[in-house]
């Protein structure tokens, strides 16, 4: 089959094999894939992934031993857990020891013809929700992290950091609790879109000179950068909370006995709940498909990468 595979370089395969099904599984074929952030990190290093990329997907199910699977137009969840173990059984199957991530580590994503993912992972898309919907849900999901693991008071300030996928994403979450929310980015000709939904975007510069530093209760790095933490600490007020979404090759450097004194709290998060994602693309809540940069064939994935870079979402037709 046709695959995007990472093998210390990226290259379109045309005879990669196909997986085959496995217990406890589906074969999906994929209909829309989109280019993250974090792929691109990948072809620079980052977990030290060799395989098909590619982990933010909307598809078929076209094989599985549950029969009722199959037909059905799916989105996925990543973490391909063991469903067993004590971090499971608490209900923090993202968290398995034994997982494998869907494009990432140790498991084949999405940009092919075919892929696998446990049925555990799986969630119907809602026939409303159109395919260029649906394939934001993963992303979508993690920005509603957010929100599950902090209470955003109404009379908080927020600061959303970086105006890239997603941080707009970010910030369309965290506007529907009601706080005083600004995004600080760098790219000024994608802030119609969030000016429409009445979220202000400016400038760092432009921030620290209006409000000064260390003037937000909570800051969110969705910068994609290790540049990116250094603005949130700036901003972030004593006793803040610091919400880190960033996964990037490379290190950071912050003075954490800064932090101490001030008594920041760093809060890490990744990967969040789909059904809630579904239902605000359902209810229409949250714009995605005005973060569509570009669709690509398949075929023209390596162009694509090259053209995501600087861009918002580009996606890949299957």
């Amino acid at each position: 089959m046709h695959a995007l595979v990472f093998d210390g370089q990226l290259q379109l395969a045309a005879t990669y094999p196909a997986p085959m099904l496995q217990p406890g599984e589906a074969l999906i074929r994929p209909h829309l894939v989109g280019i993250c952030s974090t792929d691109i990190q990948i072809t620079r290093g980052y977990k030290g992934f060799h395989g098909v990329l590619g982990h933010e997907f909307v598809g078929t199910v076209v094989e599985c031993g549950a029969q009722e699977w199959v037909g059905r137009r799916v989105v996925g969840e990543i973490n391909a857990a063991c469903f067993c173990c004590p971090a499971c059984l608490r209900g923090d199957a993202s968290h398995c020891p034994q997982r494998t991530t869907l494009g990432i580590d140790r498991r084949d994503g999405a940009m092919a013809e075919l892929f696998s993912l446990p049925v555990p992972c799986l969630h119907e898309v809602p026939p409303s929700v159109s395919d260029a919907q649906a394939v934001f849900v993963e992303p979508l999901a993690a920005a509603l992290e957010i929100v599950e693991q902090c209470h955003i008071r109404p009379n908080e300030r927020v600061a959303v950091i970086g105006d890239g996928k997603l941080g707009l994403l970010c910030a369309q979450v965290l506007r529907l609790t009601g706080c005083e929310l600004v995004v600080i980015g760098r790219h000024p000709e994608r802030w119609a879109t969030l000016e429409a939904l009445g979220i202000p975007a400016e400038s760092e510069e432009h921030v620290i000179a209006r409000r000064g530093e260390r003037a937000f209760d909570v800051v969110v790095d969705c910068t994609g950068n290790a540049g990116g933490i250094q603005t949130a600490r700036r901003l972030v007020r004593p006793r803040g909370r610091l919400v880190l979404k960033s996964t990037y090759s490379g290190d950071s450097s912050l003075d954490l006995s800064r932090l101490v004194v001030d008594e920041v709290q760093i809060i890490g998060s990744r990967c969040g709940p789909f059904a809630p994602a579904l239902r605000l693309l359902e209810r229409g809540l949250v714009d995605v498909e005005s973060l569509i940069a570009a669709r690509f064939m398949l075929d023209d994935a390596t162009t694509a990468f090259d053209a995501s870079r600087g861009r918002l979402k580009i996606l890949l037709e299957v």
